[in-house]
């Protein structure tokens, strides 16, 4: 992020001094990229995403915008794939291993009200509505509880052993907020834009099969709604792109 802060400061300090927004007109398109910011629990920089615009006249704008690898709370950057191993003991090469699969999108559609700004710098007023789901399975071979009737236990090295776990969410949200596009070159811009979000995050049952010498382990854990609202916290972006 460090790297892309000072491409992003480099870049605005070698503008030209005669770069000037479009006309809708003269370009009705852009594609930019977003560095996007969750202040809800302390500032975090979550996935990336991309956003393509429409500019219907120099006032209204449509927008489709895609983001991967989170539901958009702090816990969007976690790892997409991990592998845990578990060794047996120091003395032998046998080792036991937990793969965790993750994979997560969602989808925003809004639009944006440009006011009359400069000529380098446009203003602008938006609102969007969100959707987003989500899933997640592990795999555990050779691995389980320390304790096989206690999950409350630590996982370790447990051979002929196995179990899969699985479950996902999907999730429902609104955002208003304001951002620019400043044009540091003939159509292309860079942006910023902090929203005040609400979202519905919907939980689905979570499902657990074991298979262990004594027998079958199984069991579903009911899903669950959780709701929140960023008053007093905001979902930020950082934006560079390209009107055509």
């Amino acid at each position: 992020m460090k790297k892309f802060m000072i491409f992003v400061s480099a870049l605005t300090l070698s503008g030209t001094m005669f770069a000037q927004k479009p006309t809708s007109s003269d370009a009705h398109f852009s594609l930019e990229g977003l560095a996007n910011l969750n202040t809800s629990d302390g500032m975090t920089w979550t996935a990336p995403s991309i956003r393509m615009r429409y500019f219907i006249n120099d006032n209204f704008t449509a927008r489709l915008q895609f983001g991967f690898g989170g539901d958009g709370t702090s816990n969007s950057g976690i790892p997409s794939k991990e592998t845990h191993n578990y060794a047996a003991t120091v003395a032998t090469d046998a080792n036991g291993t937990v793969v965790i699969d993750r994979g997560s999108m969602d989808v925003k559609l809004g639009a944006e009200y440009h006011l009359k700004g400069t000529d380098k710098m446009s203003p602008y007023f938006t609102a969007n509505i969100g959707f987003g789901n989500g899933s997640e399975k592990q795999t555990w071979t050779d691995v389980f509880y320390s304790d096989p009737q206690d999950p409350s236990t630590d996982l370790a090295y447990a051979n002929g052993f196995s179990a899969t776990a699985s479950g996902g969410f999907k999730s429902l949200g609104f955002g208003i907020g304001a951002g620019f596009d400043y044009y540091v070159a003939d159509n292309l811009y860079l942006g910023l834009e902090m929203n005040l979000t609400t979202t519905k995050v919907t939980y689905n049952d979570a499902s657990f099969d074991a298979t262990i010498p004594g027998g079958n382990i199984s069991s579903t854990s009911l899903g669950s709604t959780m709701s929140y609202t960023n008053i007093g916290a905001a979902h930020g972006s950082i934006r560079i792109g390209w009107r055509f």
